[in-house]
């Protein structure tokens, strides 16, 4: 892992220590002179942050930065981001951060020449079809191991005032270049790493137990799943190039795997964001052990070979459960709803969210509100 490497899949990668030094020469090969880089207001303060927007100045690069947006990202963040672009007269976007800021920047890249109402784009009522002009070239820079944002082609962005979470989606969303440099993951505190690690299982186990057809995808969650397995207490508590490396990998695979889809897990965190403002991963953290012995019985071979590739004892899928108990408790993550804020009058409404969520149409057996006000109840 000491190594600079390439490979292409779904997009150009370009991985490995110290690959964020070639970023500049990156751009100046295609032509752009001024580049928007969207972050979020926490990166944009940090040192390594500041050391990028030197480096591309020192080649004579024009730079502005776009740091405008929510924990969870809302539309009018987006709206300003696509003003300050045209404003500043830049030709590019580059993104940099975890999912938050990369999600606003590919928002943003949809909306420089694309002029419609923006949640006239959002994927589930067809809006991908309105996705005709030509977008500004995208490059994206993970600066976390969790949502894998960097390798895909979506961004989930609420509305103002109902937070009610829309998807905008299509293929020319997809980053033109990926610098993945794990370097950029090393000073991250240990609970942001245990909670956006925690995220990138779940992605790799929804879509590994996702209903539709994909065996591509489930063979990338697999090994998903054995690097992160592998690698997450390491990159929590005492981490090293070659553990953050293989959190990288694995959370971009959880990314290009959940095109098969998602399921219960993701609809009951979602809620968590819109309604509490949750971290994210966090709120898959908490319910990750739920969904998934709910998910249990009929799905025995999928979560036996699940417990292979996660290490469990004996291969047994019976003890997956277990083992996401004990791997939120050695990360020092919370395993009750009532540890992360939520109190019991909460749980009415996020069952009422939950059932309208995208994501658990896919899981692999039905789930109906009462299901979701019982697991609301388990995990509280």
């Amino acid at each position: 892992m000491q190594q600079r490497l390439n490979f292409n899949f779904p997009c150009p990668i370009r991985f490995g220590a110290g690959v964020i030094d070639e970023l500049a020469d990156h751009l100046l090969a295609q032509g752009l002179k001024h580049p928007l880089i969207v972050t979020d207001p926490v990166i944009a303060d940090l040192d390594f942050f500041k050391d990028i927007v030197e480096s591309l100045k020192n080649k004579n690069l024009a730079v502005d930065v776009y740091s405008e947006m929510h924990k969870n990202p809302v539309k009018s963040d987006v709206l300003k981001g696509g003003d300050f672009y045209h404003n500043s007269v830049c030709d590019c976007i580059v993104g940099i951060g975890g999912g938050v800021a990369l999600d606003v920047a590919r928002a943003i890249v949809l909306r420089i020449n694309h002029h419609r109402d923006l949640f006239d784009y959002d994927d589930l009522i067809g809006g991908d079809k309105y996705v005709t002009e030509d977008v500004p070239y995208f490059v994206t820079v993970p600066t976390t191991s969790g949502t894998g944002s960097e390798v895909g082609r979506s961004a989930i962005i609420s509305e103002d005032e109902s937070k009610k979470k829309r998807i905008l989606f299509a293929p020319k969303l997809m980053a033109r270049q990926v610098f993945a440099d794990p370097e950029l993951t090393m000073g991250l505190p240990s609970h942001v790493t245990a909670a956006t690690g925690m995220d990138a299982l779940t992605h790799n186990m929804e879509a590994y137990l996702a209903k539709n057809y994909h065996p591509m995808c489930d063979g990338i969650a697999l090994e998903g799943m054995a690097l992160i397995a592998k690698s997450i207490e390491k990159a929590t508590h005492h981490p090293d190039i070659q553990s953050r490396s293989d959190m990288l990998l694995g959370s971009m695979m959880g990314a290009i795997a959940f095109q098969k889809g998602l399921g219960v897990v993701h609809s009951l965190a979602h809620p968590m964001s819109s309604l509490l403002d949750t971290h994210h991963g966090l709120a898959n953290a908490v319910n990750l052990p739920y969904g998934m012995a709910f998910n249990y019985n009929g799905f025995e071979a999928r979560f036996d070979k699940m417990a292979e590739f996660l290490g469990v004892i004996d291969g047994d899928g019976e003890h997956v459960v277990d083992y996401l108990f004990e791997l939120n408790q050695r990360l020092e993550l919370p395993t009750q709803l009532r540890d992360v804020g939520v109190k019991e009058e909460h749980l009415e409404p996020l069952a009422q969210l939950a059932i309208q969520d995208f994501a658990h149409p896919n899981n692999p057996k039905p789930v109906s509100l009462d299901d979701f006000r019982s697991l609301y109840q388990k995990a509280y």
